[in-house]
């Protein structure tokens, strides 16, 4: 295999030594990554315990300080790594892990965000939404919330939907609300399709909402267009449902609790329909 890899190379006139070092950046990136699968599973088993335990339980120190070495290995093999980035920054703000720093978070989340990595650019968004000591400004959260809807990050796209539906920072707009909720629902959220299908049933119309806006853009960089012809209350229920069911997938109590009143609503109707 080796001897065709480095035969292929001198076909295509490509120095070895590039090659050598293409392959070394691809093992350098594979450990890495290998390194935050461990460390994401260590959190992942402090998260299924920790809300039946203190915050500073020492039974949870062996799995914080696990998956903190395993991020900061990652970081010295691959200092591009994002997500190691992402994840070593969320712990110092989330847990109760030895040398905690929100200082030293804050700086590894903006790294992780200005690389591109839509998960630090939420989280960077999110945080920035909170009055603190260490982060606090609207429009700087609501440029990095903007960053993450660009990439469909769900949890971005149901707040930057909310951000609209409410008014807050923005002029409120309903139609650049429900292409965000929509979208971040294709993704299976399920506050943004509990939302959506509220709107929708409350005859909210953008039924043809991916295609309201300039493909690939966010909303707050398209203008929506105006919709000519009004979408049946029927049409509308069996969105809202499809909605609902997607909710109720993702397992959001809500969910159930909307398609049983939408069953009854439609029970009572064709109860009058024969009377």
């Amino acid at each position: 295999m080796l001897r065709s890899l480095f035969s292929r190379a001198a076909q295509r006139h490509i120095p070895l030594g590039l090659l050598n070092h293409q392959r070394g950046i691809h093992s350098r990136n594979k450990k890495a990554m290998e390194l935050v699968a461990k460390g994401w599973s260590a959190l992942q088993e402090v998260d299924r315990v920790i809300d039946y335990t203190e915050l500073n339980d020492p039974r949870l120190i062996p799995l914080l300080r696990s998956a903190k070495e395993n991020f900061e290995l990652a970081l010295e093999i691959d200092n591009l790594n994002t997500q190691a980035r992402y994840w070593l920054g969320r712990m110092h703000f989330k847990y109760h892990v030895p040398g905690a720093c929100k200082l030293i978070g804050a700086a590894l989340l903006v790294e992780a965000a200005n690389m591109g990595d839509a998960d630090a650019q939420y989280e960077l968004g999110c945080r920035m939404r909170v009055e603190n000591d260490y982060v606090q400004s609207d429009q700087q959260a609501f440029y990095y919330l903007e960053k993450a809807v660009d990439q469909l990050h769900p949890g971005a796209l149901y707040l930057l939907g909310s951000v609209y539906l409410t008014g807050d920072c923005v002029d409120k707009d309903i139609a650049s609300a429900m292409w965000c909720f929509h979208r971040a629902s294709e993704k299976g959220h399920a506050g943004a399709a509990i939302a959506y299908g509220s709107l929708l049933l409350q005859g909210f119309e953008v039924p043809d909402v991916v295609s309201k806006f300039n493909p690939g853009r966010s909303p707050s960089t398209g203008k929506a267009q105006k919709k000519i012809e009004r979408t049946s209350e029927e049409d509308l229920i069996k969105m809202a449902k499809e909605q609902f069911q997607i909710a109720a997938n993702a397992g959001c109590d809500l969910g159930p609790q909307w398609l049983k009143r939408l069953a009854d609503y439609e029970k009572l109707l064709h109860q009058q329909v024969r009377l």
